[in-house]
């Protein structure tokens, strides 16, 4: 899979307002994020999210209709998954422990998130069909 990069801060706005508002046209994008912007800044903007394939747009009439392609938590497992590589040698131990000592998250949210994985895994395990050997 090849390696996104990742997103400036007006890139960042802009997926923030299509996540929260659903498909929008260029102007609305525009409005919401900044009325300062030139119609031809957001567009740059938008072809550039397209090319790093965050956005897609359809065609309504003459007009074309922003989407976001991508999940906000698959981008930000995706951010984690970057920082894990470029930071702290792979190890998810570190970075945790970098949260921690850093006030990010305290060991008592670890704890309760620790219980939440937990369920689910047993709940995915019980969940499966039983196989037997032949």
């Amino acid at each position: 899979m090849a390696q996104r990069k990742g997103l400036g801060d007006l890139e960042q706005q802009v997926m923030e307002f299509l996540w929260r508002n659903g498909p929008a046209t260029g102007d609305a994008v525009r409005t919401a994020v900044s009325k300062d912007l030139t119609d031809s800044t957001i567009r740059t903007v938008l072809r550039r999210l397209e090319a790093k394939q965050f956005v897609k747009h359809e065609m309504d009439g003459r007009q074309f209709i922003y989407s976001s392609s991508r999940e906000p938590r698959k981008v930000a497992a995706e951010a984690v998954r970057s920082a894990l590589r470029n930071f702290c040698s792979g190890s998810l131990e570190e970075l945790l422990t970098g949260m921690v000592d850093h006030r990010v998250v305290d060991s008592n949210e670890l704890r309760r998130l620790a219980e939440k994985i937990e369920t689910l895994e047993k709940a995915r395990n019980a969940a499966k069909p039983n196989r037997r050997k032949s």
